[in-house]
């Protein structure tokens, strides 16, 4: 059945037990950009799958070879400033944001082909993913979609960086970092379609200007795929206590760093139930959430 996104059709009431279908796109849809890191032009072209096939990227090589890498844990390999999988030699990054809008969306199986190891940055927000999904629309599958229920919190920190998760119903998200010229920022609240596409969504990329600045002149001089694509345009920079051109929705920053541990809690295979609190948290401490979670198998249920 081909559903078409009405946010008016999500109240943003209770958090509510996840218990619907599975679902994909109802047509196929296709972006193309610049990436953050290596700077290179990139076309992405996402399809509907079948039921139980689950969120795979498909990275046709210049050799002619194709190697479909699942989104999943136990693929991830550590790359700087973003979340990346890999298989069979195969490198797919910086695809939180479309794993973060899938989630959020509401989409399980999906295959994802891509002619470059990075996906496109765009303005360094999710918003064009959340406009792509939304304009070919949603297709429920006849199968139950299975949930990660939790059943005790599981916790991981290093230093004063800690994120932890414990029982609830639904995905409710607490953020909470500071920054220098900033103070702190929070933020709060239940993740439906509704409150993804209107509070987190729109929150983009952000760093030092300065640093992100150096950091691309780091890569260029060193030849690495580093920081490439950064600008204003891509990342909201930071300058004192200023953003350059301005924040796109309050606390931007801590926004953007919940926009990124939604999209990382996809690699748990499932979508994730329960209440989220995360203190300066990043992508290599949302990752070793996921793998604490997935290893300790009596502290939730698949439901």
């Amino acid at each position: 059945m081909h559903q078409e996104f009405d946010l008016a059709d999500f109240t943003s009431g209770p958090v509510m037990p996840i218990s619907r279908c599975q679902a994909t796109l109802a047509d196929a849809f296709e972006r193309s950009g610049h990436s953050l890191h290596s700077g290179r032009y990139a076309t992405i072209r996402v399809y509907p799958a079948p039921a139980g096939h689950g969120i795979v990227f498909r990275r046709r090589l210049k050799t002619g070879r194709t190697i479909d890498v699942p989104a999943l844990w136990q693929y991830r390999e550590s790359q700087p400033l973003s979340a990346a999988i890999r298989r069979d030699g195969a490198l797919v990054r910086t695809i939180e944001h479309l794993m973060a809008s899938l989630h959020a969306l509401r989409i399980d199986n999906v295959l994802a082909e891509i002619d470059a190891d990075e996906l496109p940055i765009f303005d360094g927000s999710a918003l064009p993913w959340c406009e792509a999904i939304r304009g070919v629309g949603r297709a429920e599958q006849p199968f139950p979609c299975r949930v990660i229920r939790m059943r005790r919190t599981v916790a991981v920190e290093d230093g004063r960086r800690r994120i932890q998760i414990e029982p609830g119903a639904g995905l409710y998200v607490t953020g909470h970092i500071a920054l220098a010229h900033f103070g702190s920022m929070d933020w709060s609240g239940p993740i439906t379609p509704d409150s993804f596409v209107r509070e987190i969504a729109p929150s983009r990329s952000f760093g030092r200007y300065f640093r992100a600045m150096a950091g691309r002149a780091y890569g260029y001089a060193t030849g690495r795929d580093f920081l490439q694509g950064v600008s204003p345009r891509t990342a909201a920079l930071l300058m004192r206590g200023r953003v350059v051109g301005g924040m796109h929705v309050p606390a931007e920053p801590v926004r953007h760093r919940v926009l990124d541990l939604i999209g990382d809690l996809m690699l748990a295979g499932h979508p994730v139930e329960g209440r989220v609190a995360a203190f300066h948290t990043g992508h290599e401490l949302n990752h070793a959430l996921v793998g604490s979670l997935l290893r300790q198998i009596n502290a939730w249920e698949l439901v």
